[in-house]
């Protein structure tokens, strides 16, 4: 009979064995899911900075906010006579 126990716990082990490489392969397999998900996201997010910053650079463009002082602001350079220096 301890030959026949043997086999039943060793049987059962083997059971509860591939039962966990089963469970641990499919958590594998979705935590991998979820890398790809995350890294596409990811790389999403890296455009969509890169073209913030062109806008950015766009934005604050000198010769563009020049001109939109001119235009909206009506601003312009002041000339010599109106130009005061400050001495301490």
């Amino acid at each position: 009979m301890s030959a026949r126990f043997l086999i039943a716990i060793l049987l059962v082990a083997c059971v509860v064995s591939g039962l966990f490489v089963v469970f641990s392969r499919h958590d594998h397999r979705k935590l991998f899911s979820q890398l790809n998900r995350l890294e596409k996201e990811r790389d999403e997010l890296n455009i969509e900075f890169g073209r913030l910053q062109l806008e950015q650079a766009t934005w604050a463009d000198s010769t563009r906010i020049d001109q939109v002082a001119r235009e909206r602001l009506s601003m312009k350079f002041p000339e010599g006579t109106e130009t005061v220096l400050v001495h301490e």
